[in-house]
């Protein structure tokens, strides 16, 4: 497995940059109309619709860690998180986005997905401003607070590339980009932007042919 480098973020920054990303997935999505929410997204298998209620469900589940912290040393930080996930979906992601789709489908219109996000948005701003500093239990690992919300940085400004190619540039990329260098062991080319050198160390797109890429991309979030 190739090794991660070290990544870390401060709780201040990492609120003041989480509280603005959330704002900015939840503007670029509210005008939205249900045609254009069933629409696919860059996520295989995924419809704007099943973003949309990803997103609002992890940032539920963020709102509620907020508020638990532990005495025990961290063990992950901002890029370890990503090496392991809840369940199952680095062996079987069909099952994941079967469960997903099943969510988002007992919206009576995916409309009503947005509204849903807009309020859990509203919460989790609160909760993430009142959130202290300290070692954060989450998912079954321990992380400092300002690399558990640089977490959410990342999934925020890539959930929003995965809009479409019309979206507006997250405000996150540097962060994300920091964050699949810092998983691959390499930098990504210098001569990509943030936003392209996203994509391609996702996998979302290919690289230029003119450019060299580590055999460690893509990762995977």
């Amino acid at each position: 497995m190739t090794a991660v480098r070290d990544l870390s973020f401060s709780h201040v920054e990492a609120v003041e940059a989480l509280v603005g990303q959330i704002d900015e997935f939840r503007q670029a999505v509210s005008t939205w109309d249900d045609l254009a929410l069933l629409g696919p997204s860059r996520c295989h298998g995924w419809s704007v619709l099943d973003l949309v209620t990803h997103v609002r469900l992890g940032i539920e589940e963020l709102a509620i860690a907020s508020t638990s912290r532990t005495d025990l040393p961290a063990d992950h930080d901002a890029a370890s998180y990503w090496r392991s996930h809840p369940d199952d979906r680095d062996v079987d992601p069909v099952t994941h986005i079967l469960w997903l789709r099943r969510v988002a489908s007992a919206h009576r219109r995916p409309s009503a997905a947005v509204a849903h996000l807009e309020s859990a948005s509203t919460h989790a701003t609160a909760a993430v401003r009142a959130m202290p500093e300290g070692v954060v239990p989450f998912q079954g690992q321990r992380l400092r607070s300002g690399d558990l919300l640089a977490t959410w940085v990342v999934e925020l400004a890539v959930h929003q590339l995965d809009l479409g190619s019309d979206a507006e540039a997250p405000s996150g990329l540097g962060w994300t980009r920091a964050t699949l260098e810092a998983l691959a062991d390499a930098d990504l080319p210098a001569g990509l932007d943030d936003r392209s050198a996203v994509l391609v160390g996702l996998g979302r797109i290919p690289a230029p042919s003119s450019l060299a890429l580590a055999d460690s991309f893509p990762v995977s979030l």
